[in-house]
């Protein structure tokens, strides 16, 4: 190292990108869905909380209350720009609580929505916002039922914020979970991965792929209930938002002591985004998605639940990528074009933050 530069250096001053696994302050990374979530959960939430219905870390929980299976789910919506192709805040946060109680094979009814206003907001963007949860509520046949307003100070928030719950009735008969995942289940995603995260990137970094890529995000309920009308025994269900699809796989793996492989070639990755992963140096497999589920589904029934989601709007682009395995318990492997394998892993956080 050259004299003059060395005495400049302090190497006591240096830092690592990634954010270390004993960190002592919440990083951006623990919202990342990834590693660093799970940790978040499993070390300070859980204990906290100390109950089994949580235990379980679905996307929702279900409940029994007064003879009746309730579907149970809360989310905030942080995302950043407010306003996205394909979307924006409001259809956002009605989607994601819809999806997440769909994910039990419950049918939505109800919504909260809270609202935290930053100070000096336009209230023509909280209007456009409001226009647009109502105008996702009344597609996805859910209603917004009550709901509360805060204000913080100008500095103090980033314009605003969403949090939505919602509750729906699971059907009898329908047991989905991630711990339900059995080895030779058919691996099914609904439709092609990566075009929330692409979305958001590309408003958000000034970026053009040649093509305008709009987000995925939209209501699934819909579609489960299409494939829940071929048969019930449907074992898991999962919309792979943040830390994407290879985040969702990783955890139901691990839920259910089973290992994934996946054909790399099957995995439907749009061109845009291929494309933009590979100018970025990203895995499509980690980026987030707002309108897709990945379903695990008995052998027997597979290519009839294919066929119901493909004649569905939300399913037409259903395809097979995988199956659960016996081996590698608790990991996701795919099988390379090039006839390798690669392992999956969890990611620690998330490629992009703040995508939801």
């Amino acid at each position: 190292m050259p004299e003059q530069l060395a005495d400049t250096v302090d190497p006591a001053n240096w830092t690592c990108p990634a954010p270390l696994r004993d960190q002592p302050v919440v990083v951006m990374g623990h919202g990342g869905g990834g590693a660093l979530s799970a940790e978040l959960m499993e070390q300070v939430f859980v204990p906290a909380y100390g109950n089994a219905t949580l235990a379980g870390l679905a996307d929702s929980a279900v409940l029994e209350l007064g003879g009746a299976r309730l579907a149970f789910s809360t989310d905030s919506y942080v995302v950043r720009p407010l306003f996205f192709p394909g979307g924006c805040l409001g259809d956002l946060a009605v989607n994601g609580t819809v999806n997440d109680l769909a994910m039990s094979g419950a049918r939505p009814a109800y919504l909260s929505a809270a609202f935290v206003l930053e100070e000096g907001v336009e209230l023509t963007v909280v209007g456009r916002i409001a226009r647009a949860m109502g105008a996702a509520a009344e597609a996805a046949g859910v209603t917004i039922a009550t709901g509360d307003t805060k204000v913080v100070e100008s500095g103090h928030g980033d314009g605003v914020y969403v949090t939505t719950a919602g509750v729906g009735l699971v059907p009898d008969g329908v047991d989905i979970r991630p711990q339900r995942a059995r080895p030779g289940d058919a691996v099914i995603v609904s439709g092609p991965i990566g075009l929330h995260g692409v979305a958001i990137m590309s408003v958000r970094e000034g970026l053009e792929f040649g093509v305008e890529v709009a987000s995925d995000t939209a209501p699934l309920a819909d579609l489960v209930a299409a494939m829940l009308a071929v048969t019930p025994d449907i074992h898991v269900l999962r919309d792979p938002t943040r830390g994407g699809l290879a985040a969702s796989l990783n955890e139901i793996a691990r839920a259910s002591g089973t290992g994934v492989r996946l054909q790399e070639r099957a995995v439907p990755v749009p061109d845009a985004v291929a494309n933009a992963c590979g100018f970025l140096g990203l895995d499509p497999l980690y980026v987030a998605n707002e309108g897709r589920l990945v379903a695990f589904v008995p052998p027997s029934a597979a290519d009839e639940v294919l066929a119901a989601m493909r004649a569905h709007p939300q399913g037409t682009g259903a395809t097979l990528i995988g199956e659960c395995v016996a081996e590698h318990p608790g990991m996701v492997v795919v099988a390379t074009g090039l006839g390798g394998t690669r392992v999956v892993d969890l990611p620690l956080g998330e490629q992009l933050p703040r995508i939801c």
